[in-house]
């Protein structure tokens, strides 16, 4: 087994997205049109046709929550969005609307069609939360003058904008929240060709020859994710120049990916870590994340949102009422023997 990764190790095949992805180089790997968006192809399409309707009847779009895992470009497709209407895209997130006053200064400044992108939605404070409920359906918020006997209320008219909300834990939405939003989409993980294509094409961007085989190798690395290959694309590159001839051969991915500590299958020190904690702590399972959390020393929220939902996709951790159980997969990548009555 490999030893213990650093946290910047674990930080490059990390979903989260992370300062480096803001740079303009990162941005530019975006696609800002839905004809350029590589997978996802039921949502593409859902948002083409509700797109090209909305704008043919001259009206805003109905209010989108798209739900996955980080990574999967949820804030991509909201700038998508905007890119086709024509409109202005404003972002914030459900923990920066601390008070009420914060979100009704970004509606009452939003003109017709305008997209409000909040992520996380999810962690949005209730008391601003229920504010969304007639802004979102009426195109209004009330506000509430005095106090007491005093006390009068104002309805103000807004703009008709456009939100779309973005979560990785959509079942902590309230159901008044969720049954208002009109198209609703989860994204899930791509599949290798998509992200081979994706790795191609953010390859030309950059101006750098990525030969197939690398990209292949690329794509079976990224957890099934395109912010990771393009994140991974660019180490390669880096390694490229200064240790070899500058090519981005299959030779030079493993090679790269081996400092990254970035195995065959894309699984981070932390994803080892806790299989192997299923297996050789708690007999392969099962076990509750709680106990889990607290023997790898890590936030039980990281462990459900950022490793769970890949190791649960490839088949190697199985979720059960009783708890997580380790595969039988999973030992044989880990060179550890399966338990008996492992799945």
């Amino acid at each position: 087994m490999s030893p213990d990764w650093t946290v910047e190790e674990e930080d490059v095949v990390s979903p989260e997205a992370r300062e480096g992805d803001l740079l303009p180089e990162a941005l530019s790997l975006r696609p800002g049109r839905l004809c350029d968006y590589v997978g996802q192809p039921e949502t593409v399409e859902t948002l083409k046709i509700a797109i090209e309707a909305a704008l043919a009847r001259n009206e805003p779009l109905d209010h989108v929550l798209l739900h996955g895992p980080p990574g999967l470009g949820k804030t991509t497709l909201a700038h998508i969005i905007g890119n086709e209407m024509g409109a202005r895209v404003t972002v914030t997130s459900g923990p920066a609307l601390e008070k009420g006053g914060d979100l009704l200064g970004i509606l009452t400044h939003l003109e017709d069609r305008d997209v409000l992108f909040v992520d996380e939605i999810h962690r949005t404070p209730k008391a601003v939360e229920e504010l969304l409920y007639p802004a979102m359906e009426d195109f209004a918020v009330d506000f509430i003058f005095d106090k007491g006997i005093h006390a009068r209320s104002h309805r103000f008219r807004l703009k008709r904008f456009v939100l779309v909300g973005a979560t990785t834990r959509v079942g902590l939405l309230s159901s008044p929240l969720r049954d208002r939003f009109g198209i609703f989409r989860n994204l899930d993980f791509y599949s290798q060709g998509d992200l081979t294509t994706i790795a191609a094409r953010s390859a030309q961007i950059l101006g750098v020859r990525l030969e197939d085989a690398a990209a292949r190798e690329l794509a079976s690395r990224s957890r099934g994710t395109p912010r990771i290959v393009n994140r991974l694309l660019k180490r390669v590159r880096d390694y490229a120049q200064v240790r070899g001839d500058g090519r981005l051969t299959g030779k030079a991915v493993e090679e790269a990916l081996r400092l990254e500590g970035v195995d065959s299958a894309g699984l981070t020190g932390l994803d080892r870590r806790y299989l192997s904690t299923i297996i050789l702590h708690y007999g392969g399972g099962p076990v509750g994340i709680e106990a889990l959390a607290a023997t790898l020393q890590e936030e039980a929220d990281t462990l459900v949102d950022v490793v769970e939902p890949f190791l649960l996709s490839i088949g190697f951790l199985l979720r059960t009422s009783a708890g997580r159980r380790a595969s039988a997969a999973a030992c044989r990548h880990l060179g550890l023997e399966p338990k008996d009555g492992t799945p």
